[in-house]
Order: C-alpha cells, then sequence, then structure tokens
C-alpha cells in the first residue's frame, strides 16, 4: 500500500500533464499565442494551480507545447540545407514548412516573434536562417532561383502563410501545398521575370536576427 499511492499520484501527474501539453496545442493551433493560461486550464479541465504546477510560466509551456514541432522544422530544414541540388532542396523546404506550420498558427506565431524575454525561439531562427541563407546562395549560382529572391522574402512567405491556418481543416493541406507551388513558380529563375519592388528587411525587423543571416 505504501508504494501503491506514490505511484498512483505519478500516473495522475503525468495524465494532467499530457492532458495539459495536448490542449495548450490545440488551443495555441487554433487561436495564436495570444490565449491565457486560464483558457488552457480550462480546455484542459485541471485547476490553475495544476497548470502552474506543471508549467510555471507561459514560455515553459510554449517551449514544451512546440518542442515536437520545432525538431520537425529543423529537420526539413537539415535536409533541404543537406541536398546536392539546392533548388530541389528550397523547394522541398518551402513546400515542407508550409503544410507544417498552416496545421499550428501558434508555432508560427512563436518562431516569427521576437519576445526574447517570453518565447526564445530566436537561437532556432538564427541557425535555421543561416543554413537558408547559403542554401539560397546556392541556389541562385547554379542559375534555378531569381537572383533578386533574399532571405527576408523567405519570411514574407512564412508571414502569408499565417492564413492557412485559418482555412477549413478537410483542405487544409491541399491550400498549403498549392499556395507553395504558386510560390515556387513565382521564385524560378527565368528570362521573363520582372524585377520585384524594393526589398523589406523582415528578418531584422520582425524575426530579430542579426545582420548575418540577412546578407541575402
Amino acid at each position: 500500500m505504501s508504494h501503491a499511492l506514490p505511484q498512483v499520484l505519478r500516473s495522475d501527474a503525468r495524465e494532467n500533464r499530457d492532458r495539459i501539453l495536448e490542449a495548450a496545442r490545440e488551443i495555441f493551433a487554433e487561436s495564436g499565442l495570444d490565449v491565457t493560461m486560464r483558457q488552457i486550464a480550462r480546455r484542459a479541465a485541471v485547476g490553475p494551480a495544476t497548470l502552474y504546477r506543471r508549467f510555471p510560466s507561459k514560455q515553459d509551456l510554449i517551449h514544451a507545447a512546440f518542442r515536437k514541432e520545432l525538431v520537425s522544422c529543423q529537420a526539413i530544414v537539415d535536409r533541404g540545407a543537406a541536398d546536392a541540388d539546392a533548388w530541389h532542396g528550397l523547394c522541398a523546404v518551402i513546400e515542407q514548412i508550409t503544410v507544417l506550420n498552416a496545421h499550428n498558427q501558434g508555432f508560427t506565431d512563436a518562431f516569427l516573434d521576437d519576445h526574447p524575454g517570453e518565447f526564445d525561439f530566436a537561437a532556432h531562427r538564427r541557425g535555421m536562417l543561416r543554413q537558408l541563407s547559403a542554401l539560397i546562395r546556392r541556389a541562385q549560382g547554379a542559375g534555378a532561383l531569381r537572383t533578386d529572391f533574399t532571405i527576408d522574402d523567405f519570411v514574407l512567405i512564412l508571414l502569408a502563410g499565417r492564413a492557412l491556418a485559418r482555412t477549413p481543416l478537410a483542405t487544409r493541406a491541399a491550400a498549403a501545398r498549392r499556395f507553395a507551388a504558386l510560390t515556387i513558380e513565382a521564385l524560378r529563375a527565368a528570362p521573363t521575370n520582372s524585377p520585384l519592388p524594393p526589398r523589406v528587411r523582415l528578418t531584422a525587423e520582425i524575426v530579430g536576427t542579426g545582420s548575418e543571416t540577412t546578407a541575402v
């Protein structure tokens, strides 16, 4: 009996934690990050004290909820950067990240927003954007990617794709793939490419990265 009670308590604690994380993922995916801890507790059917005991801050909960997505996102970028065909690698990154983010508005918000004291995704952003900058240069050097495309334009694609999280769930993946395909066709180098409007420095202003990722 003395061993059974701690085991039951540990099991309850795990169930509460799993329920909180599931609720957080659901509500972040639906509504982005502008939800309260109390809303998450209600969705998880736990008391606020239980929520804060498992996750003392919203930052802790966000990191735990999006760890899987962050690993998936990094894997997509790693595969694209390692592709010997830089254009193929870049196209794969754009399509796969667009589909991934379409299913989770909250992850896109957490990745793009620059709130160092609240959502510390800065190190991950810098690393991934450095990889993508190098991939862009390789694709341009191969003559496959239009020469006026920049890393800021990649961020612009992410920002535009945010709206996909609001499309009907049944058609969201298909809509994301079509959006990615339309985007890729616009990026392909061709004699008929018209000059783009002036570059907008989104990586510095929105993503909050240093100049080392904005050289492209």
